[in-house]
């Protein structure tokens, strides 16, 4: 059990009390009754002793004695100091903000410092401390040749950010950036002494192919991807520039089904593929312009090698939808779906044993493959191909249909021998 130690008030003196009267007395013109004084002094004495029980630890009998370290002082008040490491993370609490340094006290044997290099790394984020904030730090040093505790409130203030970041992604609120450096991808930017990219798909019309117009200059993006793990910042010029022109394209995403048709105008062609700018209706005068693209396998039902064969910039095309993307805010289309898939009558149309002509399109170490129509392809067998009457690619061959599989889009075909071949002579 802790044992109860008692406090007791200094009495208050008799004489000095009556003295005291007398003297109030005397200027008053009254006399002074001692005997009255004293009972009054009596009782203020009474009150005034009063005893005062205080818990304290407690100590075996004959073993008690005052504190002789830090560590047995700070043993007998239960206080207990911490010892930070280097590169911790530290919680503390603003207790003095200069121009030059910021103090905080994180429970150690003295108070953390975020000076010099330190401080100005962070100079914008200390303006805005006050005393009595608190703020998470990284210990640079716990104890310097001076024995103070060197504080970095830099990573600190990265942390911050990333999760600002992260706020005005979901908020879509606008970010100031100066551009850095251009590369084959897009446009390195800072912003706050963090690093992003602005991928050039993200850059507005206006700047598209021009974005080195922006090389130290300050620009307003949108955060459209976060992730701090693998340090990770895409921003996009284009969500603010055209931010108009994207709000009605997302409106106009909803109206659009899988099989519509439309008119549209190729706007870019790619080895993979063409885009096609289409203009979708909205309300009455009002229209969202909307960018798809056609795959190259989309483009017609024969094999397509280059996109460029077929289309030229500011052609108009009717397109059919295969999906919306709504996350990239673009569709996917098709052109040869307007027309019909040839493979669907090829059973009919050539039987198994008819005699057809056909143009040789490629060689392959296994055989030679021979267009009947465009869409339409079948294989001749190297062991069908006798020696000394190999096709030769761009020449009208007569072959015969040996088999079919529609299913998966396959012909097998033989070559129509118009004389015996050299091996035989």
């Amino acid at each position: 059990m802790p044992a109860t130690k008692v406090i007791k008030k200094k009495p208050v003196k008799k004489e000095a009390t009556v003295k005291k009267q007398e003297t109030r007395n005397k200027k008053q013109g009254k006399e002074t009754n001692k005997a009255k004084v004293i009972a009054v002094t009596k009782k203020a004495t009474k009150r005034t002793m009063v005893v005062k029980k205080v818990k304290v630890p407690a100590v075996p009998r004959g073993k008690e004695a005052k504190p002789t370290t830090m560590e047995e002082l700070l043993a007998s008040t239960g206080y207990e100091l911490k010892a930070p490491k280097p590169g911790e993370t530290v919680k503390g609490v603003v207790t003095d903000v200069s121009k030059r340094m910021v103090l905080i006290d994180i429970g150690a044997k003295t108070e953390g410092m975020v000076v010099d290099r330190e401080y100005e790394a962070a100079r914008d984020y200390a303006k805005e401390l006050a005393v009595g904030d608190e703020v998470t730090a990284y210990v640079v040093s716990p104890e310097n040749d001076r024995g103070q505790i060197l504080l970095s409130l830099k990573r600190a203030l990265v942390d911050k950010r990333w999760v600002q970041f992260a706020e005005y992604m979901e908020t879509g609120e606008a970010v100031e950036v100066s551009g850095l450096e251009v590369n084959k991808g897009g446009m390195i930017v800072a912003t706050d002494s963090i690093r992003g990219f602005v991928p050039s798909s993200q850059f507005g019309k206006e700047y598209l192919g021009r974005m080195d117009r922006l090389l130290s200059q300050k620009f307003r993006v949108k955060v459209i991807e976060v992730d701090k793990e693998k340090n990770r910042l895409i921003f996009s010029e284009r969500h603010v520039s055209e931010a108009e022109a994207i709000s009605k394209k997302a409106e106009a995403l909803k109206f659009v089904k899988a099989k519509d048709k439309y008119d549209g105008v190729v706007s870019g062609i790619m080895p993979f593929g063409v885009f096609v700018g289409v203009e979708i209706p909205i309300k009455k005068g009002d229209v969202g312009k909307v960018e798809g693209l056609v795959h190259i396998s989309e483009i017609s039902w024969e094999k397509v090698n280059d996109p460029n064969d077929y289309f030229k910039l500011g052609d108009r095309v009717k397109v059919q939808v295969l999906g919306v993307d709504e996350g990239a805010g673009k569709l996917n289309l098709s052109v040869k779906q307007l027309t019909a898939d040839p493979w669907s009558t090829v059973a009919k149309k050539y039987p198994v044993g008819a005699k057809v002509k056909g143009k040789v399109t490629r060689i392959a170490p296994f055989g030679a493959f021979v267009t009947l129509e465009p869409g339409i392809d079948g294989l001749i067998h190297i062991s069908k191909i006798p020696v000394g009457n190999e096709p030769k690619v761009d020449k009208m061959v007569d072959v015969y249909v040996e088999s079919v599989d529609q299913e998966h889009r396959r012909m097998s075909l033989g070559m129509v021998l118009t004389e015996v071949p050299v091996a035989y002579k």
